[in-house]
């Protein structure tokens, strides 16, 4: 037998199909597998990412495959396979209801509404006298529990509670407060 009439071995049969590598195999035939990965998803992105792990399957495959002249099947294989195993896993997030979850006329605020009544309020808080506008502060607005305000201020938990519903009460009663009510 001539080398020519011989048996083909994996390597030649790569060589003679114009893919000596998979780097040229992916140059060559990338945007058509690319448009073969877009018809199986609504979204390029996805479609990019698609083909990216049928190519990296292909890769890993690559000794293996011994016709070349095949990777295109091989591949769209990949493609199928892989879309069709992400429809399985993927999770569904919405469902279909007969009402709306959202709240009927609940409007959302303004955010100049809201700062005019922080303006307020904090306009408010700054009339208390010193002590209460102390405890007001660090109950509300830094958060802190009654025996953390009472220890701040070295008074008692008993002090902390009738001076805060002595200065709610005052709030309550502020004018310029009461277009909030």
């Amino acid at each position: 037998m001539t080398a020519t009439n011989g048996p083909v071995c994996a390597g030649a049969s790569t060589a003679a199909t114009g893919y000596p590598s998979f780097a040229s195999y992916v140059r060559a035939r990338g945007p058509v597998l690319l448009r073969t990965a877009r018809s199986l998803t609504a979204n390029p992105s996805d479609a990019e990412d698609l083909l990216q792990t049928a190519l990296t399957k292909t890769f890993v495959a690559w000794e293996r495959i011994e016709d070349h002249r095949a990777l295109d099947g091989y591949v769209r294989r990949a493609l199928v396979n892989t879309r069709t195993s992400q429809w399985r896993k993927r999770k569904v997030d919405e469902y279909a209801c007969d009402e709306l979850p959202e709240p009927y006329g609940v409007p959302e605020t303004d955010p100049a509404d809201r700062q005019v009544l922080h303006d307020a309020m904090w306009r408010a808080v700054m009339r208390l006298p010193d002590r209460q506008r102390a405890m007001v502060v660090l109950r509300y607005y830094e958060d802190l529990s009654e025996a953390q305000t009472a220890a701040v201020l070295g008074v008692s938990v008993g002090t902390v509670k009738s001076a805060v519903s002595r200065a709610l009460g005052k709030l309550r009663d502020d004018p310029e407060l009461s277009p909030v009510r």
